[in-house]
Formats: C-alpha cells, sequence, structure tokens
C-alpha cells in the first residue's frame, strides 16, 4: 500500500513538473539568404498560443558584440527578415502590454543589459527598424552560459500564469518574464 501511494505521488508531481516546459512545435520555413535558416516556432503556454518566426544565425567564430549583434545597436533578433511574434492572447513582459496580434521583435544588446523592443510594424527586412512603432521596451535578465550556442535560439519555458521567453546566442542568454492575461467574465 504504501508503495502503490509513493508511486501515485511521484506520477502526480512528475506530470506537474512536465506540464511548465511549454509544449515547443518548429517548422523550417526556408534556408535563408545567407545560409541561416528561418523557422517559425509555436509554443502554447498558459493558455496562449505563440509563434515566432526568425531567422537562425550561427556564430562561424564570430563575437557578439563585436562582429555579430553589435553592442548599443538595435538588432533584428535573427536574420534576414525582422522576427515577429504573433499571439492570440494578451502577454504581459514587464511594464509592456502586448495585445493578441503580430509584431516584430528586436533588441538592443549591450555587455550588461539586453533591452527587448515590441514594435508594431510587421513585414519589413530587417535593418528597417522605425522606433517610432515601438509599443514599448523592457529590460532582459543576462546569464553567461558556461558553453557557446553555436546557432541563435529562442525558447520559452513555461511557468504559472506565463512563462519564461529566452535568447541564447553565444555565451549569452537574455531572457524575460511574462505573463498571460485573460479577461474573466462573469
Amino acid at each position: 500500500m504504501r508503495g502503490q501511494i509513493s508511486l501515485a505521488v511521484a506520477v502526480l508531481v512528475g506530470l506537474q513538473v512536465v506540464g511548465m516546459w511549454a509544449m515547443q512545435d518548429t517548422t523550417q520555413i526556408h534556408p535563408g539568404m545567407g545560409g541561416s535558416p528561418h523557422v517559425r516556432t509555436e509554443w502554447a503556454v498558459a493558455g496562449a498560443n505563440i509563434s515566432i518566426e526568425y531567422g537562425r544565425p550561427y556564430l562561424k567564430g564570430r563575437t557578439i558584440g563585436k562582429d555579430l549583434v553589435p553592442y548599443g545597436e538595435v538588432w533584428r533578433a535573427g536574420a534576414d527578415e525582422a522576427t515577429t511574434l504573433t499571439i492570440d492572447k494578451t502577454l504581459i513582459f514587464g511594464n509592456v502590454t502586448v495585445l493578441p496580434g503580430t509584431y516584430t521583435l528586436w533588441v538592443m544588446p549591450a555587455a550588461d543589459q539586453w533591452l527587448l523592443i515590441v514594435n508594431k510594424q510587421t513585414g519589413q527586412w530587417g535593418t528597417m527598424y522605425d522606433a517610432s512603432n515601438d509599443l514599448g521596451r523592457v529590460e532582459m535578465m543576462l546569464e553567461e552560459l558556461s558553453e557557446p550556442v553555436e546557432q541563435h535560439t529562442f525558447s520559452i519555458d513555461e511557468k504559472v500564469n506565463g512563462g519564461v521567453l529566452k535568447i541564447e546566442f553565444g555565451t549569452t542568454r537574455a531572457s524575460i518574464k511574462f505573463s498571460t492575461y485573460s479577461r474573466i467574465s462573469f
């Protein structure tokens, strides 16, 4: 009996832990013009469907902040076309509320801080950033990775009522928590 209870508890805990990881589905869109494949990665997180389309450049011996992703300049958070975020529920990143729809994601990296920029303009090439269309900017947390990530990657870890959006490239992980918002009707 004690063994059955322990097994039942272990299964329930395991299901709860598995439920905290966002289900991810990645589809290649095209091989990219400069050798950076373009993908659409989709997640179901806390009741929201989230999709990010982006080019995935490789480091190829280059250094973030010098040869690639220059510090102090707005970067498309990918390669070629601007990176797009499509959501079907409201997401809240810090003080930035993002309503359902499609946006572009940009970052402004620095050695000690990255800013996530959500922009209302879509369909542009990744060098055609227009700050007048910014929905908002919010600071990201930075971590140094022990092993470099050769290919630029977006991922999401699901948390209660939201998640953590992560960008990993080289030895840098920039992350930001977000929450989902649903209006409850009575």
